[in-house]
């Protein structure tokens, strides 16, 4: 409900008019922004995923810096914009009509994953002060308007295919990739990579050479990078999983090795073995002597269940027979 001003607001406003003083005091609060939202093209990204690319490009952008940095032998400086979420057409409708763009492939094997394909497209600012740079120049430039030379683009070919090769380590740790450029193309409205309705995601970075500024653009398809998104969740849930089930497996362990440390065992000291017949046995009485097959200076045998374990010396400790062990059998 809109609000009601008061008389003495309205008399206030008149005295204004009157006196002539045109900056009118607002009476009210100015309206709270309100953000559209297409229903006809729902967002497929959450934050947490869109965060998760903030982290991938920074690392990227770091490391392109440092590759202009080398090849022009000025400083430069490559920073993240920002990464929305758009129709490709709203892209392309935003491109010169000759502006030089890098068709790569992310090199993902994975069929669940069908479109690989990204664009990178640098503004003409920055296409033509590299081409300049890297021809020996200062890095000036006249016209950019106009579609470029094949010299130029064999030129710029080489420094596409090492911003396709640093697209591998930052993703490295999420999927892996092998990235390569197919082609470049010049011409904005004859590119058609993807389908004009199709949703893209659009990361802007901003290029820094000497006192120049101007962007750098990579368009991903947003059917293709979802998938790649899947996966990660996907990995990180088992690795997840993988760690939660070591965990548990160490706690049983040690659950089981607390429990066998409590259990009574009997250890028998084998003396010595003889055969006797039933007959010998039969006949047997007290005070009669069976002779062993050992010597008694001979090592016994202590036996755990039916296994022998250790070998020892039969003696006495406190007034009572025992076995010291000399050797350990079983490992």
């Amino acid at each position: 409900m809109a609000e009601i001003l008061t008389q003495a607001q309205i008399d206030e406003m008149l005295n204004r008019a009157i006196s002539g003083e045109t900056n009118i005091t607002q009476t009210h609060e100015d309206e709270s922004k309100v953000k559209e939202y297409d229903f006809r093209a729902p967002k497929k990204f959450t934050k947490e995923q869109i965060k998760t690319l903030d982290g991938i490009f920074e690392s990227y952008s770091r490391l392109i810096s440092l590759y202009f940095t080398g090849i022009l032998r000025l400083y430069c400086r490559v920073s993240l914009v920002n990464i929305e979420e758009q129709r490709y057409y709203e892209f392309n409708n935003a491109l010169p009509d000759y502006v030089m763009m890098g068709i790569v492939d992310f090199g993902i094997d994975d069929e669940d994953i069908s479109e690989t394909n990204i664009v990178i497209q640098l503004s003409n600012n920055v296409t033509l002060t590299m081409i300049d740079r890297l021809l020996g120049g200062r890095g000036v430039y006249d016209d950019v308007n106009r579609d470029f030379t094949d010299i130029e683009i064999n030129v710029m070919k080489s420094v596409f295919k090492n911003m396709a090769k640093h697209l591998k380590e930052p993703w490295s740790a999420f999927v892996d990739v092998d990235p390569r450029l197919l082609r470049i193309e010049t011409n904005s409205r004859v590119a058609q990579q993807f389908g004009y309705d199709d949703t893209v995601i659009i990361v802007m970075l901003e290029i820094e050479i000497q006192d120049m500024k101007s962007l750098i653009s990579l368009c991903i398809p947003a059917l293709s990078l979802d998938a790649i998104m899947k996966k990660f969740s996907i990995k990180y849930a088992k690795a997840a999983t993988r760690k939660l089930d070591k965990q548990k497996e160490l706690e049983k362990r040690e659950a089981i090795l607390s429990g066998l440390k409590n259990t009574t065992m009997d250890i028998t000291a084998l003396l010595g073995e003889v055969n006797l017949n039933m007959h010998e046995v039969l006949n047997l009485k007290v005070n009669d002597i069976i002779p062993l097959n050992k010597n008694i200076n001979s090592d016994i045998q202590l036996k755990i269940g039916n296994k022998v374990w250790f070998d020892g010396k039969l003696g006495t400790m406190n007034n009572k027979k025992a076995v010291k062990i000399n050797n350990i059998l079983q490992n």
